[in-house]
C-alpha cells in the first residue's frame, strides 16, 4: 500500500497526453487548445463607422455651411467613391469609411433635406472611427495553446476567420459498475435488497466535466465471465476503462482478477487514504484501467483525488491543474487523523470551511452538500475553530 503523493506521481506519470486533432470551431466548445490560434485578417479589416451618422472630412466640418450628400456606405458593402470637397456619404455602424473622409458625426446633430446635409451641434471631439486592425492584425496571436474554449473565446476565434482549430484529443473513457444488489435507478424499489446503482453517474459526471468523453455506463452482476467480456469490449473501444466496485478482497470482488487474466500490469494496488484504500490503476496495452471503490462517498472522493488528474493529463491538461490546494479557516474543531490520510467532506460557509456532520464512506445526502474536501495527514493533531487546513474543490 502507497501514500496518496506517491498514488498521486503515478497517477501523473501514467497520464501522457494521447494527441491532437483538427476540428470544426463549431465543434471546438470546452475543447482544450493545443496550438495557438492567430488571426487570418485584420479586425476590423478596414477603417469602419462606430455610429449610424454621416462620414465627412474634418476641414469641411471647419469651414461650416451645408454638404452635398453623394451616397451611402453600408456594412458589407461601401461607398464605392470618394469623399471630395464639400461632399458627405449617409454611413451605418460597421460600414467602411469612404476614401477621402476622416470622421463620422452622429446622425442626432444633423439636419438633412434631399442631398443637402447641415451639421447643426458641436461635433465634439469624438471621431467615431473604428481603425483597420484596431483589434488585432493578421498574424496576431489570439489564444494561446492550454485554453479551454469557451463563448468568448469562440467569438475571438471566429472573428479572425479562423475554421478549424487544433485540440488534445479526449481521452474516451468506459464506465463499468458491479453489484448484484445494483439495479437502474428507478427500479431498485421494486426488487427486495437491491439499491439504484447511482456511482456511475457521478464518476462520468466528473469526467467529463474534466474533458473525458465518456462512451457508456454498464451495469454488470459480479460473474467474472461476463465481466470478462464487458472489460474486452471495453478495452477495446475506450482509452481508460472505471471498473467500480468490486476493488476490496471480498469473495466476489473480481475486478482486478478479471483485468489480470486479459494481461493487467497493476501500477498500485491500494493507497493509504481514507475513504478510498481499495483504488487501484493499472494498464493493460496501451490502455489504463482504475478501480474505484463501490461506496459512494469513496468513489466519489477517490475519482477526484486520482481519475480527475488521470483523465486531465491524458487530454492535454498541466498536471498541477487537476489538484490546486489552497488554505482555508475551519468553522468547526476536527479530531485528530489517523494512521490513514483522511479527506474530510466540507463546504463553504461564506469564506469559512465547515466539515459536515456525516462523514459515512456510503454517505450520498452528503454528497449533495459538499463541495470541498480537506486534507488531513497521517497523524495530525486534532484542530480548533479559526485554524488553516487545506481544500480543494470538489
Amino acid at each position: 500500500m502507497i501514500d496518496f503523493d506517491e498514488a498521486f506521481a503515478l497517477v501523473v506519470r501514467a497520464a501522457r497526453p494521447l494527441g491532437t486533432e483538427t476540428i470544426a470551431l463549431a465543434d471546438a466548445r470546452g475543447r482544450l487548445l493545443a496550438a495557438p490560434v492567430v488571426a487570418m485578417m485584420d479586425a476590423p479589416p478596414a477603417d469602419v463607422s462606430a455610429m449610424d451618422g454621416y462620414a465627412v472630412r474634418e476641414r469641411d466640418l471647419k469651414a461650416g455651411g451645408s454638404l452635398r450628400l453623394v451616397g451611402s456606405s453600408w456594412p458589407g458593402s461601401g461607398f464605392g467613391g470618394a469623399i471630395g470637397t464639400g461632399e458627405c456619404a449617409r454611413i451605418f455602424t460597421g460600414a467602411p469609411l469612404p476614401a477621402g473622409a476622416d470622421r463620422v458625426v452622429i446622425q442626432e446633430i444633423v439636419d438633412r433635406a434631399d442631398d443637402q446635409v447641415r451639421v447643426r451641434g458641436p461635433v465634439g471631439s469624438g471621431r467615431h472611427v473604428r481603425p483597420r486592425g484596431s483589434d488585432f492584425r493578421t498574424g496576431d496571436r489570439l489564444l494561446e495553446p492550454g485554453l479551454r474554449l469557451d463563448h468568448r473565446s469562440l467569438v475571438a476565434a471566429a472573428g479572425a476567420d479562423v475554421a478549424e482549430v487544433q485540440v488534445w484529443r479526449r481521452p474516451r473513457v468506459a464506465i463499468l459498475g458491479t453489484g448484484d444488489e445494483l439495479e437502474e435507478p428507478g427500479q431498485a424499489r421494486h426488487t427486495p435488497g437491491r439499491i439504484p446503482e447511482s456511482v456511475s453517474l457521478g464518476v462520468a459526471a466528473l469526467a467529463e466535466q474534466w474533458g473525458a468523453a465518456v462512451m457508456g455506463r454498464r451495469r454488470l452482476r459480479d460473474e467474472p465471465d461476463a465481466m470478462k467480456e464487458a472489460a474486452e469490449t471495453a478495452l477495446s473501444e475506450a482509452d481508460l476503462v472505471v471498473m467500480t466496485g468490486g476493488a476490496s478482497v471480498g469473495e466476489k470482488d473480481f475486478a482486478k482478477p478479471v483485468f489480470a487474466s486479459l494481461g493487467m500490469e497493476i501500477i498500485f494496488s491500494k493507497v493509504a487514504i481514507k475513504p478510498g484504500k481499495p483504488v487501484w490503476l493499472g494498464r493493460v496495452g496501451d490502455r489504463l484501467v482504475m478501480g474505484l471503490p463501490g461506496n459512494p462517498t469513496s468513489a466519489l472522493v477517490t475519482a477526484r483525488l486520482l481519475l480527475v488528474p488521470l483523465v486531465a493529463g491524458l487530454g492535454g491538461r498541466e498536471d498541477e491543474s487537476a489538484l490546486h490546494w489552497r488554505a482555508a479557516p475551519l468553522t468547526d474543531a476536527l479530531p485528530a487523523c489517523g494512521d490513514r490520510e483522511t479527506f474530510v467532506r466540507a463546504r463553504w460557509t461564506g469564506e469559512r470551511v465547515q466539515p459536515l456532520s456525516n462523514q459515512d464512506s456510503g454517505a450520498q445526502r452528503a454528497l449533495a452538500e459538499a463541495d470541498l474536501l480537506i486534507r488531513r495527514r497521517p497523524g495530525t493533531a486534532a484542530l480548533v475553530a479559526g485554524d488553516m487546513v487545506d481544500v480543494i474543490d470538489f
